[in-house]
């Protein structure tokens, strides 16, 4: 699962920025298969500033730009009920809460008042198909699993 991603280099010392997608990095060490070891992360003024035993300079980090860091799904804590992945609800099959086929997640935002999810529906004649933003809350997504993700009528744009 990917936790965050370096946006770039940090000084001159081999530090990089990172933009995280987790609540904390602090329960991670090894990231990428035991490539990259995390050393130290704080808070900077334009993202995570992060330090790896394997990145000596500024060139060593501006070569990571772009890099995901990755670890294990089993090293990830369980969820509660009510709680996923994003990874897990990126790309399922969207179904109507009448049963009919809707399109597949593409995305997911979240702008300050929780997850809205990105629903594209199918497209026609190699064109992508038009999409629409559902929130990512019980109302409107009363129900979802490994296979699909079910949302209410109401919500769905035509």
């Amino acid at each position: 699962m990917t936790l965050a991603a370096v946006v770039g280099a940090h000084g001159v010392g081999g530090e990089v920025r990172l933009k995280v997608f987790a609540d904390s990095l602090a329960d991670y060490i090894s990231f990428n298969g035991g490539t990259l070891t995390l050393k130290s992360a704080r808070v900077g003024s334009n993202g995570t500033i992060a330090r790896f035993a394997e990145v000596a300079d500024r060139n060593a980090a501006e070569a990571l730009r772009g890099t995901e860091l990755t670890v294990p799904r089993a090293s990830l804590p369980l969820l509660d009920e009510g709680e996923y992945y994003h990874a897990d609800i990126l790309g399922l099959a969207v179904v109507s809460s009448d049963g009919d086929p809707v399109g597949r997640v593409v995305a997911i935002d979240d702008f300050g008042a929780g997850d809205v999810i990105e629903i594209e529906r199918p497209g026609e004649d190699d064109k992508p198909g038009k999409r629409f933003m559902v929130p990512m809350r019980a109302e409107a997504v009363p129900e979802w699993n490994a296979e699909r993700l079910v949302v209410a009528t109401h919500f769905i744009e035509v």
